[in-house]
């Protein structure tokens, strides 16, 4: 029987695409739509969510584990595209989820969240935003009570894999162009939280594009924080070429400095959210699709439940300029 994963091969897109044509999610264009729906007749494929209806094989659980950050609104956005990825895709693996913020388990110990999980029947877990202060999440990684899907944090082990695009490579390659195009030599970096695994990757690929540039290169914490962005471009952006941000948040923050300042400087960020959009300035970014990251997860998870071993996956991003038409319904 053909699986989502022949239909996508088919109609050369990734299986996250055809769980949002099969789920009417919104801005997939008409020419991807109608590839996916031209494979899934060619297949005769019959989504899971239906098969499972006529099978008795008992439904998975699992807990999708998220950090929101009560610091801005605007992130909230990636924490629904998350939410929302991973309830679509696991309707079609026939997983069930239960949605269980950071803050709500955060004073238990490892033993105390395994039986909490436990209690309600909790095979497995998909963790999003956790960071190098959560130790009390890795401890219960590491116990191996879970199979487990990490987003953004490099942990692997037989039970648990890795779900995350190459931050490393992403970074050096949006800070390239930025910097290329406009003949730059020298860079204030503004990286993100001390406690994120995502910002030791992201200033890897920087290190690396100012050692191949010979780049004179300044770095300073930015705290994914808009206010501090704009307070450190106020403080360097003038003896710099070019400011590279470890997050959009920190590249609005930066080039509202700039224009307040009068300065042209060339400004990139990193995430691809729709508040770039409205900016009235174009930055290049790197786009990540959140959706497809949660999705990627779930069926990584299942793989899991069905006897593979932990290993780290990537999933696509893109180089993007967003426009005010790009980002509006």
């Amino acid at each position: 029987m053909n699986t989502i994963w022949d239909v996508a091969k088919k109609a050369g897109v990734a299986i996250s695409t055809v769980s949002k044509v099969l789920n009417n999610y919104p801005y997939v264009s008409e020419e991807t739509k109608r590839k996916v729906r031209e494979a899934i007749h060619e297949l005769n494929y019959i989504p899971n969510t239906i098969a499972a209806s006529l099978s008795s094989k008992q439904t998975a659980r699992t807990a999708l584990l998220l950090n929101l950050n009560a610091g801005t609104q605007v992130i909230d956005e990636i924490t629904l595209q998350y939410i929302h990825g991973a309830l679509n895709a696991a309707m079609e693996v026939n997983m069930e989820i239960i949605t269980i913020f950071l803050s709500m388990i955060k004073h238990m110990t490892p033993e105390e969240i395994t039986r909490y999980l436990q209690s309600q029947g909790i095979t497995g877990i998909i963790i999003c935003g956790m960071t190098k202060e959560d130790r009390y999440l890795r401890e219960l990684v590491e116990t191996g009570s879970f199979k487990s899907v990490l987003v953004d944090v490099p942990l692997i082990n037989d039970n648990t894999s890795t779900v995350w695009v190459d931050n490393a490579e992403a970074q050096y390659e949006v800070a390239k162009k930025t910097i290329t195009e406009n003949k730059c030599e020298s860079v204030l970096y503004l990286e993100g939280k001390d406690n994120g695994y995502v910002t030791d990757e992201r200033l890897k690929g920087m290190k690396r594009l100012a050692e191949e540039l010979n780049l004179k290169m300044l770095v300073r914490n930015g705290d994914f924080s808009e206010l501090k962005a704009r307070e450190l471009t106020f403080k360097y952006a003038k003896r710099k070429d070019a400011v590279v941000a470890a997050s959009d948040l920190m590249a609005i923050g930066a080039m509202n400095a700039l224009i307040e300042m009068d300065i042209f400087r060339p400004v990139c960020g990193f995430d691809g959210i729709t508040l770039m959009g409205y900016v009235g300035k174009q930055m290049n970014t790197v786009r990540q699709d959140f959706y497809n990251i949660a999705s990627t997860a779930v069926w990584e998870l299942k793989r899991l439940f069905e006897g593979g071993k932990g290993q780290n996956v990537y999933t696509k991003y893109e180089l993007v300029k967003l426009y005010y038409k790009d980002v509006i319904v």
